[in-house]
């Protein structure tokens, strides 16, 4: 398939919906202009917003989505593929998926993936997520075509589930897709090593728009939005504020770097041994 350009866009979302759609749109349309027909935008595009009762509140199901309604509507205008890395959305039952869409240059929807894996961590600085208080995970993988190149989408920390990855790309997915809002702290720590280890381990493109800077909620994001080729490099990186990268991604790489290190097929089914029962501890 032809080589195609693709652009990551890096925001700063806060808790105005409203706010943070334009500046969302404005990058959207910058990225168009520098000639991308896949254009990424971060993890929740549309809200950055901790408390869950403010999150509600300001949210709306899949079909009243009013930033929903307007990403189609810019998609169309463009003729692109837009992939908004994540919505917040409603559910019939009131809870709230973290769901990412991929829209067709028509306006229409071409695929959803609801984030399967929920940050539920204490942080050495104190701070602590409890992601599935909030959110109701996805439990089914996603690959989708497009004209260029298969695609495999994910959202964030399942970047750190590498069985997941390796699952798109056995389904035929050339290029992975990451958007996210990595905290700081494990994003200094973390980011580069895992977005290359995903590309290297699998032979894929990685596609990573990232939340970047210190948001309204109060959390600090990472950034560094990354567009890393099938044999690891990066050949394009964000800073820690509001932009877009973008980059040629030419699926021919993917074919040579599985045959380069053809891991894919050479893996093998193995058994697992039984999990160990923890030590006894002889107090003292």
């Amino acid at each position: 398939m032809a080589p195609f350009r693709a652009a990551a866009v890096q925001m700063r979302s806060g808790r105005d919906v409203a706010a943070n759609v334009a500046a969302a749109e404005a990058l959207i349309r910058e990225a168009a202009a520098a000639g991308a027909r896949y254009v990424q935008t971060p993890e929740m595009t549309n809200l950055l917003e901790r408390d869950k009762a403010a999150l509600l509140a300001k949210i709306a199901g899949e079909d009243a989505c009013g930033a929903l309604a307007r990403f189609r509507a810019l998609a169309a205008e463009l003729c692109i593929h837009l992939h908004i890395g994540s919505l917040a959305v409603k559910l019939d039952d009131g809870a709230i998926a973290n769901r990412a869409f991929l829209i067709g240059p028509d306006g229409g929807i071409v695929a959803r993936y609801d984030k399967i894996h929920m940050f539920d961590v204490d942080l050495a600085n104190g701070e602590s997520w409890r992601e599935s208080a909030t959110y109701r995970p996805g439990d089914e993988a996603v690959v989708v075509d497009l004209p260029e190149a298969r695609l495999g989408l994910a959202i964030c920390y399942d970047v750190r589930f590498a069985h997941l990855f390796r699952t798109l790309a056995k389904a035929g997915a050339e290029v992975l897709a990451i958007p996210a809002a990595f905290t700081k702290q494990t994003g200094e720590a973390h980011w580069h090593v895992l977005m290359r280890a995903r590309a290297i381990e699998t032979g894929s493109w990685v596609v990573a728009a990232a939340q970047g800077g210190h948001h309204e909620d109060g959390r600090d994001t990472y950034g560094h939005s990354l567009i890393v080729d099938p044999w690891g490099k990066i050949v394009a990186e964000a800073g820690s504020e509001p932009g877009i990268i973008v980059a040629e991604i030419d699926p021919g790489a993917v074919a040579a770097a599985r045959a380069r290190i053809p891991a894919l097929a050479n893996d093998r089914p193995f058994t697992a041994p039984a999990a160990a029962a923890a030590p006894e501890r002889v107090a003292s």
